[in-house]
């Protein structure tokens, strides 16, 4: 097997990301490491991040998926809306018109009906620190290259 393909192959885990405006790098950043700890995967089979369009200039997002050089997609409302998901949210919903943006973004991100991981939440610890994230990972269907 070529190390391209491997690459390819090994890159297969969509992480959906809610956040609040204005979250930072470093707290996604560890809401990450947290999820991916807790459930024993490893950082290097991520494909990218998903999450709802109008966070697609969210700087926390983009300057994480820079930095790691992941591919950042992005879902409009009607389409995560139309997704259906373990954990809605009612509150969210109201909002921003759709009850899923994590686990709605990771199912689209990776054209799965299921999650690997659902939603996790998680507030900086650091009571000055703002922001708050949301985190679930959908697992591409193996494919051959």
């Amino acid at each position: 097997m070529l190390l391209a393909e491997f690459s390819l192959r090994s890159k297969n885990l969509w992480l959906g990301v809610g956040c609040q405006k204005g979250t930072s790098r470093e707290l996604i950043e560890v809401a990450i490491a947290h999820v991916f700890r807790e459930h024993q995967l490893s950082q290097s089979a991520i494909a990218g991040l998903a999450t709802i369009d109008t966070k697609a200039d969210e700087v926390g997002l983009v300057e994480l998926c820079r930095e790691r050089n992941w591919l950042l997609k992005t879902f409009c409302a009607e389409i995560l809306r139309t997704v259906c998901v373990p954990n809605p949210s009612q509150l969210i919903d109201q909002y921003i018109a759709t009850p899923s943006v994590a686990e709605a973004a990771a199912l689209c991100a990776a054209e799965r009906k299921s999650l690997l991981v659902p939603k996790q939440i998680f507030r900086p610890v650091i009571k000055d620190q703002k922001g708050m994230v949301t985190v679930a990972i959908a697992q591409v269907k193996d494919r051959k290259l």
